[in-house]
């Protein structure tokens, strides 16, 4: 089910790929910047949280490539769950999300 075709066009309340890509581009440049930052300002007694920080932010920046492909896919957008669309505002807030939030808290419990 693609996320949106020059036959059909958006779905309501969706994003569409080209929006997708940008809040992804947008949420990946963030995370690079916070990265390059950590770099420039590490001390030595900061370095365990310091290297806490970057491992998250090397995780956040592996969720997004993965919602690249799901874009590229066509099933972004699509909770992994339950099949479900995920929230417009959730994708937003979280492009890079893979579930609805019942489905999320499913998934860290």
């Amino acid at each position: 089910m693609p996320l949106d075709t020059a036959q059909t066009g958006p779905r309501p309340g969706r994003p569409t790929s080209h929006e997708a890509r940008q809040r992804l581009e947008h949420a990946r440049n963030s995370r690079l910047a916070q990265l390059r930052a950590l770099d420039e300002g590490v001390q030595s007694t900061d370095a365990h949280l310091v290297s806490a920080q970057t491992e998250a932010i090397q995780r956040v920046l592996t969720e997004i490539d993965e919602a690249f492909a799901r874009v590229d896919d066509g099933v972004y957008g699509t909770c992994q769950g339950c099949a479900k669309p995920v929230p417009a505002e959730r994708l937003e807030i979280l492009p890079y999300t893979r579930y609805c939030v019942a489905c999320q808290g499913r998934a860290t419990a």
